[in-house]
């Protein structure tokens, strides 16, 4: 069963998002529960969410050691479902968005689930960059 979109493609942020995600190597869009998702490998690494107490928010998956440091922002809270599995959410309403804060916390995410050699190609571009 496909659950109904939650969102709408004229959102705010939804496009900076996607680029944000699909520029990092080997991504892809899947829609899944009704919203848009970004993967790699066929890996969750990123959620663009919308919710009734916070209408416009990227899931991710933060570094372990830097999960205590991110819940203590006033822009960042423990999402819905993935919240227990450690996973976090930054409302992009709360404050004026930091794009270059936001492509951080999604290649951090990325870099959790990506496969070594996608990761590899990510580092060497870097370094010619």
């Amino acid at each position: 069963m496909s659950h109904p979109p939650t969102y709408d493609e004229d959102d705010p942020f939804l496009s900076e998002l996607r680029s944000v995600c699909l520029g990092l190597p080997g991504t892809a869009e899947v829609q899944a529960w009704g919203r848009p998702t970004f993967r790699v490998g066929g890996r969750l690494f990123a959620i663009f969410e919308s919710r009734e107490d916070h209408p416009y928010a990227m899931v991710f998956r933060p570094e372990p050691d830097e999960h205590p440091a991110l819940i203590q922002d006033d822009r960042v809270y423990v999402p819905k479902y993935f919240g227990p599995s450690g996973w976090l959410a930054i409302d992009f309403t709360a404050a004026p968005v930091d794009w270059i804060e936001i492509a951080e916390l999604a290649e951090s995410s990325y870099r959790l689930v990506a496969p070594a050699k996608t990761v590899a190609a990510l580092d060497a571009r870097r370094r010619e960059a």
